[in-house]
């Protein structure tokens, strides 16, 4: 019996509960089950009573009627249930701080992805997601990710950080080397790295621009075939009417260099 109470008592000693996150509380108790299964806590009570002897007064009066009046079994999941039910945003408050709160801040555009699919949850589909991401970037990036549409979403939030990361080194490094380098003097490194942004996005716009050329070249052939003859003729030198009706015409139209046996009647 001795050596049971003293196993309890390292058992208890050992628990290191994290702080509540009542934004996240179904992670919380992922992470206090963990700590449970360290410390080898399997009784009932035992979970239930280090659950509420962690959480502060406001999350404590959440659940009051838990605590005054548990069930006789299973204590500890009715209070893990009833925290995690009321204090997680619903499904419409989470998309309705998808559409007015959030912003890409210091985060990576792939971190800021992650971020808002967390928020909306698995109901939202990703073109959603995708388009609400893609107009919380800057302009530039905008551009890119438009020219990428076939690809996977992650696959393009992976070139977007690269972008994304090219594109705020030249602002670092002017201002760590603000005291050492002439106003209006970038280095060479910036210029470089200003460079390598400049050429990705004159890669993109011109892969783009091939690909619409060639869908389109063989539905406008014959059409600039007909203009290739229309401009022949021009150079020719003769109005419309005698381009069309030659010896025929009864009409012309300065200037004309046509000349024939006939004179044309100017009417």
């Amino acid at each position: 019996m001795a050596n049971n109470g003293a196993q309890e008592e390292v058992c208890r000693v050992g628990v290191k509960v994290p702080p509540f996150w009542p934004n996240e509380p179904a992670l919380w108790f992922v992470q206090l089950e963990g700590q449970f299964a360290l410390s080898n806590i399997t009784a009932d009570g035992m979970k239930f009573y280090h659950v509420i002897a962690n959480l502060d007064y406001k999350y404590v009066c959440e659940v009051k009627d838990v605590i005054t009046n548990p069930p006789a079994e299973n204590k500890y999941e009715k209070i893990k249930t009833e925290l995690i039910s009321r204090l997680s945003a619903s499904q419409e408050q989470r998309v309705r701080q998808l559409l007015t709160h959030e912003e890409l801040g210091d985060r990576k555009p792939s971190q800021f992805l992650r971020h808002l699919r967390s928020l909306a949850g698995a109901e939202v589909p990703d073109e959603f997601i995708r388009s609400l991401w893609t107009n919380r970037l800057p302009s530039h990036v905008q551009a890119i990710i438009a020219a990428q549409a076939d690809l996977p979403l992650d696959t393009v939030a992976q070139i977007v950080d690269k972008i994304h990361e090219v594109s705020l080194q030249p602002q670092v490094a002017a201002t760590s080397t603000s005291t050492s380098t002439p106003s209006g003097c970038p280095t060479t490194l910036i210029e470089k790295l200003v460079q390598r942004v400049d050429d990705l996005s004159r890669q993109v716009a011109e892969l783009s621009i091939r690909s619409r050329s060639r869908s389109r070249s063989r539905a406008r052939s014959p059409r600039w075939r007909r203009r290739s003859r229309s401009r022949s003729n021009a150079g020719s030198g003769h109005c419309w009417y005698h381009r069309r009706f030659g010896n025929q015409s009864t009409k012309c139209r300065s200037p004309c260099s046509f000349h024939s046996g006939n004179e044309p009647s100017s009417q």
